[in-house]
């Protein structure tokens, strides 16, 4: 038993007639997955016409075990006696397979059908993450002090996007899921396949965020084809292709990172400014400067301090806030049991010029800086 191609021509009004049943499907759509269709006594008469669109494959069933197949549109005429045609294109071995191993059992006796599968790319079909997922952010990276590595920033986001699928393997697809139905439509897997979905996405997700890829994370809606070819490499989708179901398109729209995340780039964008950076161990500096002064008995202890925390950092809180805190009455090598001494008068004949009250310096002032005498 098997399909007979008609010629195209066959499809006119007078050749029409010539057939006992005229079995077809109308367009499946984006919502139909796979539709059975007969006769209205279940048996399908010798040169009968089989009408395969664009778009469909059918499969002719006779008590649970398939007679024949097509994926190639056309007008087609059944013949009980010619061997199956199998004009399948690429399912070809597919449709053998089937010819000679699928059953389903308990068939009653001569019992035919068409079942007509939908051939074509079934699309907008949403997904999301329902929590924040994690993700390791190289395009903010962390030095380790101690090891001289970069590590990424860690953090939370929230994704949504469309994916498209088709049916790859019609044997898988009815045998797994579909059977024999009358009718088996997209909304019947939906919810199942897109949580297999989400859950390839995350694994896709720590693919990108490792130290091979280090894909920035708000550049992912921009990193469609990288995400699909590290799905396909990684077969993270084997669960849905074991059902005969192969992702074709995967698109991110969009991605939001949680609050706490949000708040962890913030501060590191505020840090990566050097004079930011630099800023709080400053202010650390100068707090620190403003208690050895105030504290008459501790001075000496407290400038050590001061100066060992500028050995911690590298020397940079020195270079950083020298300028800030010299002062030209002063400096660090005057010490004396903890009190800082004023600077030494310059020689005489160097043009210095003091306070005859006080013998203060006046550095061209008008007046004491000390005693407010009137100098000049």
């Amino acid at each position: 038993m098997g399909l007979i191609k008609a010629a195209v021509e066959a499809a006119s009004s007078t050749l029409h007639d010539q057939w006992k049943e005229y079995i077809r499907c109308e367009d499946l759509g984006n919502d139909i997955l796979m539709k059975r269709v007969s006769t209205p006594n279940g048996i399908i008469s010798k040169d009968s016409a089989i009408q395969v669109a664009p778009g469909q494959i059918a499969i002719i069933f006779e008590n649970g075990k398939v007679l024949d197949a097509t994926a190639e549109d056309g007008i087609y005429t059944f013949d009980q006696s010619s061997s199956p045609s199998f004009f399948a294109g690429q399912f070809g071995d597919v449709f053998k397979e089937m010819w000679t191993r699928f059953t389903y059992n308990g068939g009653v006796s001569k019992e035919q059908a068409v079942f007509y599968i939908n051939a074509k790319e079934i699309m907008d079909n949403k997904f999301g993450t329902p929590a924040p997922i994690p993700f390791q952010d190289w395009s903010h990276p962390i030095p380790n002090q101690m090891t001289g590595t970069m590590s990424p920033l860690r953090v939370e986001v929230k994704c949504f996007g469309k994916y498209t699928f088709m049916i790859s393997d019609p044997c898988l697809f009815m045998s797994r899921i579909a059977g024999t139905a009358t009718e088996y439509r997209k909304e019947d897997i939906t919810e199942q396949m897109r949580s297999e979905v989400i859950g390839a996405f995350q694994n896709v997700l720590n693919e990108l965020g490792n130290s091979n890829h280090k894909v920035p994370v708000l550049e992912l809606p921009s990193a469609t084809d990288e995400i699909k070819k590290t799905m396909d490499e990684k077969v993270f989708d084997q669960p849905i292709r074991d059902r005969g179901i192969s992702l074709v398109g995967f698109v991110v729209e969009s991605v939001t990172l949680d609050d706490e995340s949000n708040k962890k780039i913030d501060k590191y964008e505020l840090s990566s400014n050097s004079f930011m950076q630099q800023g709080s161990l400053v202010g650390d500096y100068g707090e620190a400067l403003k208690g050895a002064a105030n504290n008459p008995n501790g001075a000496a202890t407290g400038m050590m301090g001061i100066g060992m925390m500028n050995m911690a950092s590298g020397g940079m809180i020195g270079g950083t806030a020298q300028g800030a805190f010299q002062n030209p009455g002063f400096t660090a090598a005057q010490t004396n049991g903890g009190a800082a001494q004023p600077a030494a008068a310059p020689a005489a004949g160097e043009g210095a010029s003091f306070c005859p009250n006080c013998g203060t310096p006046s550095n061209g002032a008008n007046f004491c800086s000390k005693c407010g005498n009137k100098l000049n």
